[in-house]
This record gives structure tokens, sequence and C-alpha cells, in this order.
């Protein structure tokens, strides 16, 4: 665990102004969170399995994804048929062809359940991993709110060398779940913002207007740019060995690095993030536009793609989690959506999905890292149709049950823990929560049962509110 306390850190071969300089830059835009985890404190033993966790924004349909039911009404099983996995017994929605190809690579719990049926509050406790709201509770986030899933896990299971433990990309979610909470601003997870300022939903840049406002134009592009690593031109490796080089080059990068991240004050840990420009491997981490052709094509070139292939370099250069939010609200099919899920949401995640694991298997990295797709709910089991809003029908959210998807770090091939009853509306059999989804996690990076931390006055608190999901993982 990272303990609350600290030293004060100055670097003895820096005057004043050198520090001051690099600390108002804001290398990376990096937090005080951000730069925390950035000491090289890390022990020097084998890495722990590290977690992408997608969070599918709007909440996806189950019964249009990992749970059909093809022998319920019409009004119930919805347009799409089922299709058959790799595993017998095992069927998914037809419009996911290359992850039941692959279904050997995975496994599914098809009664996670939580009470609530709003936007903001789901999201909330599917990153927080708890089943209720905490004190005062609303959309905006506080100091009191728990801490999130992804923050935990960047507290406690740091990240390797000088990277933070967690990451959170393309984009920020706004409203409470993924920021630390209650264990301070400075565990908070690195926030890369990669996304453009796209304001429509999707997989930009086949993404459409949510909201339906008839003047609405896209302005999706680039539809992806992680954040600018590169050596300014004419500056060496031999160079940035110099401090005063390397304060030059990060000043020429400022503005554009402040695009994407958080930029706060000074603190006694920021020098230490001036290494991050010395690592090339790093830097090829974040170098997306020019990545092999092919590993784009088989990713998709889209913000679904992009960000996952990002989340899958953060994973082999260190970074212990990563939460990739996707979607833009797209998965939040009120209407129209038989139409969105088969042409705009559901190809882009069957790709990028199975790109994912297959890129992690060929990296030898899929045994040491899980997986984890779900929404903030899932969806009501009865068609309805708003015609005031849609042409045509669709979902309202559902917090009663979701399926969540699991693949790699030992996630048994194929199996399904958990069911649905026959409408796809309430848990049937080995009712999960998000308690126990969390759980599922903090096992899988090796964090111990028992393990505590303590906030600003000392108060203990357990990482862990229920077990792992049994029969899920390896």
């Amino acid at each position: 665990m990272v303990p609350t306390g600290s030293q004060q850190m100055v670097h003895s071969g820096w005057s004043r102004r050198e520090i001051l300089q690099a600390g108002t830059l804001g290398l990376m835009g990096l937090s005080i969170a951000d730069v925390e985890r950035l000491r090289a404190e890390t022990p020097s033993v084998v890495r722990p399995r590290a977690v992408i966790y997608v969070f599918l924004t709007g909440g996806l349909s189950q019964h249009e994804s990992f749970d059909p039911k093809p022998d319920a009404p019409a009004d119930i099983r919805g347009t799409f048929d089922p299709i058959a996995t790799r595993t017998p017994g095992v069927q998914i929605c037809e419009h996911l062809p290359m992850l039941a190809a692959r279904s050997d690579k995975w496994a599914l719990c098809r009664s996670v359940s939580h009470s609530w049926n709003e936007h903001v509050q789901g999201t909330c406790m599917m990153l927080t991993g708890r089943s209720v709201l905490p004190p005062s509770f609303n959309s905006t986030p506080k100091p009191t709110d728990f801490p999130g899933i992804t923050s935990m896990a960047g507290r406690m299971v740091p990240g390797k060398g000088h990277l933070p433990g967690a990451a959170v990309l393309p984009y920020p979610i706004k409203t409470p779940g993924t920021l630390a909470g209650r264990m301070g601003p400075r565990f908070d997870p690195w926030m890369l913002k990669a996304a453009s300022n796209c304001k429509w939903s999707g997989a930009c840049p086949n993404c459409w207007d949510h909201q339906r406002r008839p003047d609405a134009r896209h302005i999706g592009y680039p539809v992806f740019r992680a954040p600018n690593l590169n050596l300014a031109d004419g500056l060496t490796q031999r160079r940035v060995d110099s401090r005063k080089s390397l304060l030059g080059s990060i000043e020429q990068q400022q503005r554009f690095l402040d695009r994407y991240a958080t930029v706060n004050s000074l603190n006694r840990y920021r020098t230490g993030a001036l290494s991050l420009l010395t690592s090339g491997k790093v830097r090829r981490a974040f170098d997306i536009e020019n990545a092999d052709p092919r590993a784009l094509d088989r990713y998709g070139r889209n913000l679904f793609g992009y960000s996952l292939m990002m989340a899958a370099r953060l994973v082999e250069v260190g970074v212990s989690m990563v939460q990739v939010n996707l979607g833009r609200g797209g998965f939040d099919t009120h209407g129209n959506a038989f139409d969105h899920l088969k042409n705009l949401m559901l190809p882009p995640t069957d790709q990028a999905l199975s790109a994912l694991i297959d890129d992690l298997h060929e990296r030898g990295l899929l045994e040491d890292t899980l997986i984890v797709a779900a929404g903030e709910f899932g969806r009501t089991p009865r068609i309805f149709t708003l015609p005031q809003y849609y042409e045509l029908p669709g979902r309202d959210h559902w917090g009663a049950v979701q399926s969540v998807f699991f693949a790699g770090a030992g996630a048994s091939g194929g199996n399904v823990v958990g069911s649905s009853d026959a409408d796809g509306g309430q848990p049937r059999e080995n009712k999960q929560t998000p308690e126990s989804m969390a759980a599922t996690i903090y096992d899988a990076l090796g964090i111990d049962r028992q393990a505590t931390w303590f906030d600003n006055v000392k108060r203990p608190y357990a990482v862990y509110h229920a077990n792992p999901i049994e029969g899920l993982l390896a």
C-alpha cells in the first residue's frame, strides 16, 4: 500500500527557478496524484497482473450482446439472432462474431445487479464497486465520494518504474466514480485526454448526434491524439540528460501537452515526471499515430480501436490499471436501438475488443492482464417506443441485471457465471454485485483480501467489500 505520509524531495542540482519552471509547465498535464506515482519506489519484483476496464457508457443491452433470449416473445427478444461461440452451449449476439470466435479466452457473468436506473448513480456504482451511494451524493465529484476502482488499483498497485499505477482515457467521465474521493486527490488516476472535442456518440468518426440537435456539426478531427512525448527537433537523447535542454523541450511542448490532461500546481514529486521524456519505450507507447498500419487496421481506425490499442501499450510499459471510457453515451439506446447497435456500436466494439485479446495474447501479456467490459447498467427486458423522441424502438435503463465480460488473467474459456430469468430482467442464479465485480478486479491485481487503506486523518477502510466472483477466473 502506498503510505499517506511522505518526505520532502528536492533535486539538489536544480535552482529554485528551474524547479518552479518544471512545476508550472505541467509535463503531460500530470495531476498531483499522477506525479506522486511517478516515484521510483516500486519494489524490484515481478510485475503484478494488470487490468483494462472498458466502460461502455450509456449501458449496453444484455439482450443485444451477451445474454440473448431467442425464445422470449418478440417484444422482449428483439430483432437480433444469437450465434454459437466456440464454447458448446454458449451463444451471444450475431453482431459480435469476432468475440464469438474467441470464447476460449473469455468468460461472462450474466447476473450483475444493482438498484439504480439512472446514469449518474449507475456509473458511480459500477466505477466504485459499491452498491450504495456516498453521503451527500450528487452529480459533482466530492472529497467524500467512495474511491473509484481505478483509483484504488493505482494506489494499491503502483506502476512499474516511473509510471503511474492507474490511467483513464480517452476522455474523462465528469460525474462521481473515477476519482479517488476520500482517499485524496493525490490518488486520482492519470487522465489522458486523447479524444477529440467531438460531442457526438459512438466510435468517432462513425458517430452521431445522440441529442438530435438539428444544427449540430461534426467537429471530431483528429479522432485520437495521444500526448506528444517525442523530443523536439534537434534534441538528442544525450541532450535530454542535460536538465536545461530538457526544460527547454518541455517548455516548447507546454501548450500541446496541456490540451490532454489536468495541470495542477507544483508538488514535491513533480520533478520525477521529467523521466518520462527519457524513456524511448514509453514514448513509443504513446505514438499511436505512427503505429504499424496493420495493427491500426486490426483494432479499427476509430476512437474505440485507438483507445484500446493505447490501453494495451500502457499495460505493456507498466501501468497497472487502465480505464477506457467508450461511446460517449452511445450504448444508451432508448430509441433507434437496433439500427445503432447493428451499424454503429457493436461492430467497432467487437473488432476492438477482439484485437485487444489477440494483441495481448501475441505479446505474452494476456495471462497477466484482466479485461473487463461493463456499463452503468443493462436495459429493460421489454422493448418500447418513444415516438416523440425516436422514430424506432429501444430499451430503457435497467440496473437489475447486466452481463459483464471478462477476458484474460485466467478467465475460464467460455465459462458463464450466473444467469438471468427467461425475460432477461432479473438475476435467476448466482446474483452478483458491483462489490463482487470490484473484488474480482482487485484479486486479479494480487491485492491482499485483508488490505486496508487510510484517509488523511488515519481512518482505516477495507479495499474489499465482497468476495471475488467464484468460477470466473482460474
